[in-house]
């Protein structure tokens, strides 16, 4: 499988993250866990289609406990349920400035990384990641790029552009795509991306608290919406391989899944806009109040295991943090530059910190702009 990748693509090297390694000792307060210890079933909080239903059913059967898996769409709506504590889950996947502000909040603890052998498996170059800088409460999950599907079609009736995050917000671009444009339903990316065309960079407003941009940013986002077909973070591959919408703003592994399942490649690509874009990482976190803590560090050492880590890959067509599962993982995809971006492509793009006190701001700002 190849993605097809717009020539001349642009996209700001980020600190990347995950953990790779930590021990019980600097982990205070870390779960007293053997390395394959149960402690009852597993209540498993994920992303929608997220996960190998192979590897669960794997799981259960090579430990003996069930698996309760639940889905959510956005971040938002899993803090939410962590913080009112109505559902216990014992494993959760934050994003990275999510996991950020669960560490802030005490929502998760410390990883016993003795019982997480397999942790050495993530390549060190997602390790002290700026969220988490001691590798105490996560193991790197999958990582991607955030950017913009759109149809050869489309492309062309605008006279192949280069890339550019005007085929959202510029009206006279998006006007000229046949079918029109969705976003992702998520205030983060939404600001990333607006940030972005606008010609900020979205580390240096977030970390210094720059008010004054955020609002441009909001404004920005208050006038696209009138132009958008929806906003939609589960969907949005599908829609634009059955051609719902001409382009859509989305996540690099759902494109690349449904360009694949729908054999799309000759009518649409996955592209990172000139002005740059974001490179995220999500990760495995235990909730403080978890049920069952070894449990989930079982897990997580299962998903960590080279061959699995592999399979996760193979199945969800996100980029991998699991170095020793390269061999395991399919050559069309670690040779498909929309998953494993080139480096003239990971040199424009930023990592989204933690927004502080702009985080509900921009929570505010992009329910005005939806609304």
């Amino acid at each position: 499988m190849k993605y097809r990748f717009v020539a001349g693509l642009s996209a700001m090297v980020i600190v990347a993250a995950a953990c790779g390694g930590g021990d019980s000792e600097s982990s205070g307060g870390a779960a007293e866990c053997e390395v394959g210890e149960t402690d009852g079933d597993l209540a498993f909080y994920n992303w929608t289609d997220y996960m190998a239903p192979e590897l669960l059913e794997q799981f259960e059967e090579e430990y003996g406990v069930k698996v309760e898996y639940t889905q959510y769409d956005s971040n938002e709506q899993m803090l939410a349920q962590v913080d009112a504590g109505g559902a216990i889950y014992d494993l959760v996947v934050p994003s990275d400035y999510m996991l950020d502000t669960m560490i802030q909040e005490e929502l998760v603890m410390p990883l016993n990384f003795d019982a997480i052998p397999n942790a050495k498996n993530i390549a060190s170059e997602w390790q002290s990641p700026p969220f988490d800088p001691e590798n105490k409460y996560h193991v790197a999950y999958q990582w991607g790029t955030t950017g913009i599907g759109i149809s050869i079609d489309a492309l062309e009736a605008m006279g192949n552009p280069e890339p550019t995050w005007g085929f959202i917000f510029d009206p006279e671009l998006s006007s000229q795509i046949p079918g029109g444009v969705s976003m992702l339903d998520d205030s983060n990316e939404a600001f990333a991306a607006a940030l972005k065309y606008l010609g900020y960079s979205i580390d240096e407003v977030m970390t210094s608290g720059n008010e004054e941009a955020i609002r441009e940013a909001g404004e920005l986002l208050k006038q696209t919406t009138p132009n958008l077909v929806k906003f939609d973070s589960v969907t949005f591959g599908d829609d634009l391989v059955n051609g719902e919408v001409g382009a859509a703003h989305g996540w690099s592994g759902g494109f690349a899944l449904s360009f694949l399942e729908a054999d799309a490649y000759d009518r649409d690509v996955y592209v990172i806009p000139k002005e740059g874009g974001v490179r995220w990482v999500d990760t495995m976190a235990i909730p403080a109040n978890a049920a069952h803590p070894c449990t989930a560090h079982t897990m997580i050492n299962f998903l960590t295991d080279a061959e699995n880590g592999g399979a996760l890959t193979n199945y969800i067509y996100y980029a991998s943090p699991n170095e020793a599962a390269t061999p395991f993982i399919l050559p069309e995809i670690l040779e498909d530059p929309g998953i494993y971006p080139p480096p003239e492509v990971m040199a424009q793009l930023e990592f989204v910190p933690q927004a502080g006190e702009l985080q509900l701001l921009m929570q505010d700002l992009f329910s005005e702009a939806k609304g």
